[in-house]
């Protein structure tokens, strides 16, 4: 029976502390829309897009007016493009791209996400022209991510793509630099990428999956971070075990949501992605929550330790309060997301080498950082290469999404607004991996793939 504490305590956490559904995010297969006719194949695609999410946004608007909950983002995710691509006798992938964004627009979501290759053991033709087009594709629409998978534990790691999505990186900001290179902001670069990631921009419908799910990811920094507010003098042990507590709440919420939805729309529930998610909101922070744990600031020494206990007590609280986790699920850090992440970049407690050392106990990776404009792109691979290897070593998701803020240096402040925020410029290490970069070629799986 639900107690009327437990009511009140989950109003309480909606109206005082940030508690939201990240959120709903539907995956529709697109495989049954290939066509050897580019031009059939999109119609296809937009019909399926439009009939399957015709009611997405209106019934996850009326689950809010249900339960007082909000759901910040309603959203699609769609089978890699590339995959489509291929069957294409005209190669003309930005097509797809302009289909999408008017499926989006009819169906009135967020973002759709499945602009994507994957492309971790090797390329095939529809794969590099769709990923030398993501630029354009990004430049051209509003509503559409991007995302290559470019490493796996069982694959390596394709240094020939991290070449390509270095110079990718850095054309999708110029391209957009009129709109704060908001192009980059939608691409990230992923190693060991999830086939059912309900967050943006990674998200893709995986060849594995049902033809249409619902998939959702909800937030809550701020709950854990009052929690522990509340509760002084507790040791590490009964800090991990409040964190398990709180989040076992959070995703409580993300199930019914979830289910109800899934009842609703008759598509079937895919996963609860647990991870906290940070918004630009005061307080709304999983960098204040490591400063509540007890640190000065974040990104000073111990760092590292605070957030591997707090991802693992997060993936052990909610792995209890939901039938299907998956995803990413476990502590998101995002540095314009997060408004204490600015804080200590801006203040110069965080850098890029302190978040890439968090990366190897967080959920996903080097995210949302604002780099300078001169960056070159083999610094830009190099810094996907590393990213990938932590991924790839420790058989776990990383990823890359930083934004070359053009026309802007070190300590300069670049926004985009909404969820994506703000953040400084940060210092990035210029020493040239030109050679490294451009010799090509695979980096082998390590000796933990062979796992048969």
């Amino acid at each position: 029976m639900i107690e009327t504490k437990d009511i009140l305590e989950t109003i309480t956490m909606i109206q005082e502390e940030n508690l939201d559904i990240r959120t709903v995010t539907m995956g529709i297969s697109l495989l049954d829309c290939i066509d050897s006719d580019i031009d059939k194949a999109c119609q296809k695609v937009y019909d399926k897009i439009t009939t399957k999410a015709e009611r997405l946004v209106s019934e996850c608007e009326d689950i809010e007016k249900k339960y007082g909950i909000p759901i910040i983002n309603k959203r699609i995710s769609v089978t890699p493009i590339a995959l489509l691509l291929g069957a294409c006798e005209k190669k003309e992938p930005v097509k797809f791209a302009l289909t999408l964004e008017k499926a989006a627009q009819k169906v009135g979501v967020n973002f759709i996400g499945g602009y994507s290759a994957l492309v971790q053991k090797g390329f095939t033709e529809a794969d590099k022209i769709l990923i030398e087009s993501i630029p354009e594709a990004l430049a051209v629409t509003d509503h559409i991510c991007s995302s290559v998978n470019i490493g796996s534990t069982k694959a390596g790691i394709n240094m020939d793509a991290v070449k390509m999505m270095g110079q990718v990186v850095k054309e999708s900001a110029e391209l957009t630099k009129d709109r704060n290179c908001i192009g980059a902001a939608k691409l990230v670069v992923f190693c060991n990428a999830p086939e059912d990631n309900p967050f943006m921009a990674g998200a893709f419908h995986g060849v594995g999956e049902a033809d249409c799910v619902i998939n959702v990811g909800v937030s809550g920094p701020g709950v854990v971070r009052a929690a522990l507010a509340k509760s002084k003098g507790l040791d590490i042990t009964g800090v991990a075990e409040l964190i398990k507590r709180t989040a076992f709440k959070i995703t409580r919420m993300g199930q019914l949501v979830a289910k109800e939805a899934s009842s609703r729309l008759n598509v079937p529930f895919g996963i609860v992605d647990l991870s906290l998610a940070p918004t630009p909101a005061v307080g709304d922070s999983v960098a204040y929550i490591l400063e509540e744990i007890g640190l000065e600031c974040c990104g000073c020494a111990g760092t590292t330790a605070a957030l591997a206990m707090l991802n693992d007590a997060v993936k052990k609280g909610g792995v209890m309060a939901s039938s299907k986790v998956g995803g990413l699920s476990g502590a998101f850090i995002p540095v314009t997301e997060d408004a204490g992440m600015i804080h200590a970049a801006e203040c110069g407690s965080l850098t890029i080498e302190k978040l890439e050392a968090m990366t190897a106990v967080c959920s996903v990776g080097l995210d949302m950082i604002n780099i300078p404009g001169d960056t070159t792109p083999e610094v830009i691979s190099a810094i996907i290469a590393d990213e990938a290897a932590i991924g790839m070593i420790n058989t776990k998701t990383t990823a890359v999404r930083v934004i070359p803020a053009i026309g802007k240096k070190e300590g300069d402040s670049l926004s985009f607004g909404g969820l994506l925020g703000e953040g400084p410029v940060m210092r990035v290490n210029k020493g040239s991996p030109a050679v490294f970069i451009n010799r090509g070629g695979q980096i082998p799986a390590p000796i933990q793939s062979l796992k048969n």
